[in-house]
């Protein structure tokens, strides 16, 4: 084959004769190209584009038992918070070069380890979990393997694992406190289950703003629990629950999801927010101010908690001696809009 011959192209050594260079000339090109005089360089790369070549990635990450990917298992992708917090992941992962693989576990336990176990097949670098409940016991077998995970917006219990978290408890509390500071005295606390952390976090903090404004738990707060997915039909049927009582004169819900759907149901039935009832959600997704009374919500750094955690990651998977593991905590804010009686 001669130096101009780009009939048959396999594999770098068919690169490596086109161009008329080595082949650890061609490897450097692909891998360390600041080490290869310019000329040279672009000798090669321009062979390269010329032929089409696409190095065989498989066989690399065979040798190296590792690839360069990283995998983010998420709870629901049909939530825009997770929706955000996978943008802001695959920012990180594309800046420092890795592709990211995007998994739904969608509520299920069951979905979400097998998740994890597909990661593992796929020999990737590392896993950014939001695990469901229970740190699933898949998560252990990556970290013996060697393979990194970080969790994003759960807070890790292991000094040797990196962690992004936001301060929960202060965010209930910080809802519940607003809607205590505009009068409002009969509060419904609307979530899914407390084995998730961060809802049961969120009910902590309603409880300390009450015990702080001495105002029993008892007499002034009611709790309702909706299933796994926070859904806007969770928030309807719980708007037909809490109208079965009585309606609340405040309402704090998990997350801007199920807040809306909450408004949804109490605008059908023709109660006016926030002058009938206050109404306040969690995350400040993006639709939050575009809803019919735009909403007002806690706002996670979403972006920040999760970039933050893909850096984290990328920083044990490419300088792993050098990396300390950091658990770090997020502080929430209160945004008022509308439907607490703000402007939105």
């Amino acid at each position: 084959m001669s130096t101009t011959d780009t009939s048959v192209i396999h594999d770098i050594r068919d690169v490596a004769r086109v161009a008329g260079v080595s082949i650890g000339t061609v490897s450097n090109v692909l891998n360390r190209p600041h080490m290869v005089a310019d000329t040279t360089r672009e000798r090669v790369e321009e062979v390269i584009a010329r032929t089409g070549f696409v190095r065989n990635a498989s066989a690399r990450h065979l040798r190296q038992g590792r690839t360069r990917t990283i995998g983010l298992v998420v709870q629901d992708v049909m939530n825009p918070f997770f929706t955000e917090v996978a943008r802001a992941a695959e920012d990180a992962a594309t800046d420092s070069g890795y592709l990211l693989y995007l998994c739904n576990s969608a509520g299920s336990p069951e979905k979400e380890a097998a998740y994890l176990r597909a990661l593992v097949e796929q020999q990737v670098s590392g896993v950014l979990l939001t695990p469901l409940q229970e740190i699933p016991a898949v998560m252990n077998t990556l970290r013996a393997r060697g393979t990194p995970v970080v969790l994003v917006d759960r807070a890790s219990e292991q000094p040797d694992q990196c962690s992004t978290a936001v301060d929960d408890v202060h965010g209930g509390d910080l809802a519940a406190s607003h809607l205590l500071s505009i009068g409002r005295r009969r509060i419904a606390f609307i979530s899914s289950t407390w084995s998730i952390r961060q809802c049961a976090d969120r009910r902590a903090g309603v409880r300390r703003a009450l015990r702080r404004a001495r105002l029993s738990v008892r007499d002034h707060l009611r709790e309702l629990v909706v299933p796994e997915m926070m859904t806007p039909a969770a928030g309807e049927q719980a708007v037909e629950d809490l109208l079965a009582e009585g309606l609340p004169d405040g309402i704090f819900c998990a997350n801007d999801v199920l807040a809306l759907g909450v408004l949804r149901g109490l605008l059908r039935h023709g109660v006016k927010v926030p002058q009938d009832v206050a109404l306040i959600g969690y995350d400040d997704i993006e639709i939050a101010a575009a809803s019919p009374v735009a909403l007002s919500s806690v706002r996670q750094p979403t972006a920040a908690v999760s970039r933050r955690a893909g850096e984290l990651l990328l920083e044990e998977c490419d300088r792993p001696a050098e990396h300390r593991h950091q658990q770090l905590v997020f502080m929430p804010e209160l945004v008022i809009r509308e439907s607490t009686g703000g402007h939105g």
